[in-house]
């Protein structure tokens, strides 16, 4: 029998002991990569939206950012779903990190999306495109109700009228085709017909 105190990483085949990572629902930039070669990532996406007293959309938030090759474009609030995350709290944890804690975001009621948006890396099997792999995204309508701040990779949240949201102007600015994606939301809300 043994009295040695092992050590928290010991076992008993004198075989290091691959410890848990701290977050495993979060992936290294490695696993992400591999993952994007191999299987379609579920994401969440937001369109957030300003409402007036009777609910009716009266601004679209739309996102500016820097993409991978320095261009300034234009996008909404979007992000991966974490293993073990509901779909409510990767939303949550989306508009609280693109807009700021301070934007007090409404969720939906329901967790049913406005849509499905299929992303593939190839142009032309759908609207949506992400060079990087095939995602698919729930896409919810959000209004907010404080003062937004973009965190993270945002410079800044542009509010424009449902109109200015949907020009072809503004579609052009948009990453992978979300000016469809919020032609879709608004249309999904009674504003667009």
């Amino acid at each position: 029998m043994s009295v040695r105190t092992p050590d928290p990483d010991w076992n008993p085949d004198d075989e290091a002991v691959v410890k848990p990572p701290a977050n495993p629902g979060w992936l290294t930039d490695l696993e992400l990569a591999e993952l994007r070669g191999r299987l379609p990532l579920l994401y969440v996406e937001a369109v957030p939206v300003r409402v007036d007293g009777l609910g009716q959309v009266t601004e679209v938030g739309v996102l500016l950012r820097a993409n991978a090759v320095g261009e300034m474009t234009r996008t909404l609030v979007s992000g991966r779903v974490m293993y073990g995350e509901t779909i409510r709290d990767a939303l949550f944890r989306h508009l609280e990190k693109d807009l700021g804690p301070m934007a007090f975001p409404l969720l939906p009621a329901s967790s049913v999306p406005f849509s499905v948006a299929e992303y593939f890396p190839l142009p032309g099997i759908s609207p949506f495109t992400d060079e990087r792999q095939h995602a698919v995204s729930l896409a919810f309508v959000v209004p907010v109700t404080g003062t937004c701040e973009p965190r993270q990779d945002a410079l800044e949240v542009t509010w424009m009228t449902p109109a200015e949201a949907v020009s072809e102007g503004v579609a052009a600015e948009m990453e992978g085709g979300r000016g469809t994606l919020v032609k879709q939301a608004l249309a999904s809300v009674g504003v667009l017909r």
